[in-house]
């Protein structure tokens, strides 16, 4: 099977790239501090809860019309200037965010028809299911089951009036609700569309979905409560 890429909804088929996918099984690197004390053996490590951004390469290679398709495949992938979704036919159940800052070189074959070349992201340590990326709608008590990282999901409450969301031992008063408010976990915000809703919230901290199981229930004046989970591993 011949492969390919999706880079900021782009097929590199459409500028004739094809890949292999070596470069996309690796690991990123835990970002630890460590620190030497005179007289004492050995290194202290101090983790800093996070991951460090990961390069992935893809061995490619244009198989015909390397001239034209060069010259596409330079402006598409140079024009981005922050993190785009990038998936690939090997991991099609994941996606990456991604960034491409270059440079392209070109191993140029006979008559200048075809060439390889390596493409490198800097990406974003986070491998994020597809499937963890689509809005699950509660009407009643449920509970979700994470079998991959700590994820930190994105929350609409619908409703309105006052109501009281709860997930696992979280416990988040919602003071207003005007049809609906938004909770997301990953920028620590509260909002309606464009509108701030911070100050309606009261909490000890967002939500976070641990490995295993998480319950969601509430009361009040909240009727419904959609939840889009984030799913991501390493």
């Amino acid at each position: 099977m011949i492969n390919w890429f999706i880079f900021d909804g782009k097929n590199s088929r459409d500028y004739g790239i094809y890949i292999s996918g070596s470069g996309t099984f690796n690991a990123p690197e835990m970002d630890i501090t460590t620190v030497e004390i005179p007289g004492r053996n050995g290194d202290l490590t101090i983790s800093n809860n996070r991951f460090r951004n990961i390069t992935v390469e893809y061995p490619a290679f244009i198989r015909k019309q390397f001239r034209h398709n060069a010259a596409a495949a330079k402006l598409w992938l140079l024009s981005k200037t922050g993190y785009c979704i990038l998936t690939d036919t090997y991991h099609p159940e994941f996606f990456r965010k991604a960034r491409f800052t270059g440079p392209m070189d070109f191993d140029a074959r006979f008559l200048n028809y075809s060439a390889e070349f390596t493409v490198s992201f800097n990406c974003m340590p986070q491998r994020w299911l597809v499937s963890g990326s689509y809005p699950m709608t509660l009407t009643a008590p449920y509970s979700l089951t994470n079998q991959y990282c700590p994820a930190l999901p994105l929350i609409t409450v619908y409703g309105n009036g006052a109501g009281a969301l709860t997930i696992g031992g979280n416990i988040i008063q919602i003071s207003e609700i005007d049809e609906y408010v938004t909770l997301d976990s990953d920028t620590q915000n509260a909002y309606k569309g464009t509108a701030n809703k911070n100050s309606t919230i009261s909490l000890a901290s967002f939500p976070v979905l641990q490995p295993g199981k998480t319950g969601i229930s509430w009361s009040g004046g909240i009727t419904t409560v959609e939840i889009t989970p984030r799913w991501w591993t390493v």
